[in-house]
């Protein structure tokens, strides 16, 4: 793990210290509780200064548009009360001076500004990079009061050091009186220190929060799925079985056709069974007639006639919501990065609004050859794409049985054994059953595809389909 140590901090200050000096602050934004951007600029250059504060990712340093990207900076509608407070005291501002205390991993931003009396007031920004006790905190250099803090420590946490608005600002307790150089430091490293730190982070910060982003969202989608699998559970028993429901319409014709031959009210009754060809006793109700038996078994037998009915409709929605849950599942478990999963975020998290999907996570793969060309996708929405938009009468089409996996497509004037094959290798490859010795792949004209109205996205239904085992 790379560290950004107090030589580090230095070294950035020195390289970077003649930009600083005298800089306008333009803008400030706050994305999270724990990062801070400041808009720079100086000398007819603009630059964006980053703030991170997370207890394993603190650092400072001026961001590159392609790393700002990779770092998927969500900047809230409405401001954090923080945000708010600096951009009252600091926007329009200049910073007169730059200041790392001596051994510390401290960067002090001194601003000449005015309060609402229009009055001169020195203020001081201190960005503490310090692990889990990293903050940022705006206070009164005239008076040494703190103005705020990204986030306030009471006693509880500290007997110390408090930090809160109205409270003075003190510098926490000297560690060592030497320069710090951790044995991964960032300051190690050749080129600009800037761009090492800028890079470093960047890539770390990213993978983290795909990691973190992938994890919630596979626990959102196994809980649905668990939901739907349980539901059909309880459908499927309560459904009366098809042997149950002909008995009860057996026992009330065997009753109907010996009504004259038994009397009424009577517990049970021997008869004939003419289509199993055998003598049967059926249990009565001794209170009804032998024709209010009889009807009462028509009644059940037209009650589980109907309620099965119901019930296989609800089977078969279950059954594809099921299955687009299986298929999201292995969408998540495929993502290479954060951008195929912001793909597929309007699927999982309807409500929230989140940073619009790349157009290239939109298009499926496309593998091109000597008269041929294959579409590949890598989530349901590159799966629909492919059907409702390039799929062909023509085209072969291919998917995993029972299983879920991208939808693939081949284009070729000769879609010959070779491959077809290829095809249906692929198909496997890229599906949850990857890993499994033998796995059927069925393929088909796509004219014989069907999207059904109000479909999930990629859900199709197909016919005169063909069968590959691939090993």
């Amino acid at each position: 793990m790379i560290t950004f140590d107090s030589v580090t901090l230095k070294s950035w200050l020195e390289e970077n210290r003649e930009f600083l000096q005298g800089a306008r602050i333009q803008k400030i934004q706050q994305p999270t509780r724990r990062e801070l951007i400041f808009t720079l600029r100086n000398n007819g250059e603009t630059r964006k200064l980053y703030v991170n504060i997370y207890p394993q990712f603190f650092h400072v340093c001026f961001m590159s548009r392609e790393n700002e990207e990779m770092r998927s900076l969500e900047i809230p509608q409405k401001p954090p009360m923080f945000c708010m407070l600096l951009r009252k005291y600091l926007e329009n501002a200049r910073i007169s001076k730059v200041n790392q205390p001596e051994f510390e991993r401290i960067l002090e931003f001194y601003v000449e500004t005015y309060n609402e009396l229009s009055e001169k007031i020195y203020l001081c920004l201190a960005i503490e990079l310090m692990g889990k006790h990293s903050n940022v905190i705006l206070y009164n250099y005239d008076t040494n009061l703190i103005i705020g803090c990204a986030h306030n420590v009471g006693a509880e946490k500290s007997r110390e050091r408090e930090m809160a608005g109205g409270l003075p600002y003190v510098y926490p307790a000297k560690q060592n009186n030497f320069w710090y150089a951790a044995e991964n430091s960032l300051s190690s490293l050749k080129g600009s220190v800037n761009t090492n730190i800028d890079n470093c982070f960047a890539e770390i910060i990213s993978q983290n929060k795909f990691l973190k982003l992938k994890e919630n969202y596979r626990q959102i989608t196994l809980k649905r799925l668990k939901k739907y699998k349980n539901s059909l559970t309880q459908m499927l028993t309560q459904r009366v079985s098809p042997e149950k429901s002909e008995k009860y319409r057996l026992f009330g014709d065997l009753i109907m056709a010996n009504l004259y031959n038994n009397s009424d009210f009577s517990k049970s009754i021997e008869v004939f069974d003419y289509e199993n060809n055998k003598n049967i006793s059926i249990e009565l109700d001794e209170t009804k007639t032998l024709k209010d038996n009889a009807n009462r078994f028509y009644k059940l037998y037209n009650k589980a006639k109907t309620s099965n009915l119901k019930l296989d409709e609800l089977i078969t929605s279950l059954n594809a919501e099921k299955l687009y849950l299986e298929q999201l599942l292995y969408s998540i478990e495929s993502a290479e990065n954060i951008a195929d999963l912001y793909a597929i975020s309007s699927e999982i998290e309807p409500e929230k609004k989140l940073p619009a999907p790349q157009k290239s996570a939109l298009f499926p793969k496309e593998i091109k050859g000597e008269n041929y060309t294959i579409y590949i996708g890598k989530n349901n929405r590159q799966n629909d794409y492919i059907v409702s938009k390039l799929a062909k009468d023509d085209d072969l089409w291919f998917h995993t049985k029972d299983c879920a996996g991208s939808h693939v497509l081949l284009r070729a004037a000769d879609k010959n054994d070779r491959l077809i094959l290829k095809c249906a290798k692929l198909a496997k490859e890229n599906s949850s059953g990857a890993k499994s010795s033998k796995i059927g792949v069925i393929h088909t004209f796509a004219k014989y595809l069907k999207k059904p109205p109000k479909a999930n996205l990629g859900y199709v239904t197909y016919s005169h389909e063909k069968e590959i085992v691939i090993d």
